[in-house]
């Protein structure tokens, strides 16, 4: 890929103080694009901002939450006034609640519903509304996961957003593509970040043993899918899902399971 593709376009990317978010908006802002990042913490937005500036990208943090609908256009907003337009949006920001399905608090699926589907839909449409007005065409991705393909224990909640994202993207296929938008979607598995690591100090060990390619992505590995499915590559691309996990999902060995572990020995 160009060292300066996305020379000219203005992205934005909700949930990008770290991790993978981060990965994408530095990479985008390295390859030439102008970010508006986001994050709900307000720190780790500006701390990311600053970071990738220091990298010698262009980024401007706002933070907020990407599940309040006023929000999301103050966002789409932001990317017009501070850069002139908005060319790439991407909904990064999501949430995962664990719980056993017969106790799991009605609360904690209005959480994840509301980030994880509301926010990437409103975000979808806020930018698209602007891509149209614009008339130059835009990318759309939305973060699904591999959860959203394969059962994944106490992630039932979460896995249901996820594939309902995959199903969004292809829907959208029909309202966006008149006016040159794409919108896909990624799916990452097992992945090295900030908080899977601090959460599991034996997740990079766990993940290595059930991946079939035997180690974890990392977020530079996410990243490359990510801004290959929003540059001009990808151009005859929309509607689709990318799954990006060693090839975990084709085999779906969860932690602890024993059946795996029996055959495996």
């Amino acid at each position: 890929m160009s060292e300066h593709i996305f020379k000219g376009k203005v992205a934005l990317i909700t949930g990008a103080g770290q991790g993978i978010g981060f990965e994408i908006a530095r990479q985008l802002s390295l390859q030439g694009a102008s970010v508006v990042l986001n994050d709900k913490d307000a720190q780790l937005a500006e701390a990311a901002a600053i970071q990738i500036q220091h990298d010698g990208g262009t980024c401007f943090p706002f933070p907020g939450d990407a599940a309040d609908p006023v929000f999301i256009q103050q966002l789409t907003n932001a990317a017009i006034n501070k850069f002139g337009g908005l060319h790439i949006a991407i909904a990064n920001a999501g949430i995962t609640l664990f719980g056993d399905f017969f106790t799991y608090p009605a609360e904690s699926l209005k959480q994840v519903m509301q980030l994880n589907m509301g926010g990437s839909f409103l975000l979808a449409q806020s930018a698209a509304i602007q891509m149209r007005k614009q008339g130059t065409g835009g990318s759309i991705l939305l973060m699904s996961s591999v959860t959203g393909h394969q059962a994944h224990r106490q992630l039932a909640a979460y896995a249901m957003t996820k594939a309902a994202l995959e199903m969004m993207a292809r829907n959208l296929v029909i309202e966006l593509s008149p006016y040159k938008i794409t919108i896909n979607a990624i799916a990452p598995g097992a992945t090295l970040t900030e908080r899977t690591q601090t959460t599991d100090p034996d997740y990079d060990k766990t993940w290595s043993e059930l991946t079939p390619l035997g180690k974890p992505a990392t977020t530079a590995d996410i990243a490359h899918a990510a801004l290959f499915l929003v540059s001009p590559l990808s151009h005859q691309i929309t509607g689709q899902t990318l799954v990006i996990d060693g090839g975990w999902s084709v085999v779906s060995p969860s932690p602890g399971d024993t059946h795996f572990q029996k055959v495996q020995s």
